[in-house]
């Protein structure tokens, strides 16, 4: 089992950037696909990008491509999220998870994801 301890999250202002790190231990995330997620208050977990376990390939919610960018670093067992831009609808609750599961084009499904982290508040305002 891996445990998922996600950091990085804060208060910023329109258009700065945060970088979002998902730190795992347990187990080498070297074999894991990741996803990054968000939910705000009263809505469901939302998709925003995933890195297949290489890093070889990427994938982005629409709302974010172009200003978010994940990548991993297998040595240091992390997954990070750059956000650059960063609007106030940013603004929520991101959340790492992870799955040794082959997604094939369901990315996005949270229901295929098998360890989650705490989750870390990222709030953006205007």
């Amino acid at each position: 089992q891996v445990r998922l301890v996600e950091s990085g999250g804060g208060l910023v202002q329109a258009g700065d950037s945060l970088r979002l790190s998902c730190a795992a231990s347990g187990r080498t995330l070297s074999r894991y696909c990741v996803g990054w997620f968000r939910q705000t208050p009263g809505s469901g977990r939302d998709f925003v990008a995933a890195v297949s376990w290489s890093g070889a390939n990427t994938y982005y919610a629409d709302s974010v491509k172009g200003r978010f960018t994940i990548s991993r670093d297998n040595v240091k067992n992390t997954v990070y999220l750059q956000m650059n831009s960063l609007q106030p609808g940013d603004t929520a609750v991101y959340y790492c998870a992870a799955t040794t599961k082959a997604l094939g084009n369901s990315w996005y499904r949270t229901g295929l994801y098998d360890f989650w982290g705490q989750g870390t508040q990222v709030t953006v305002s205007s």
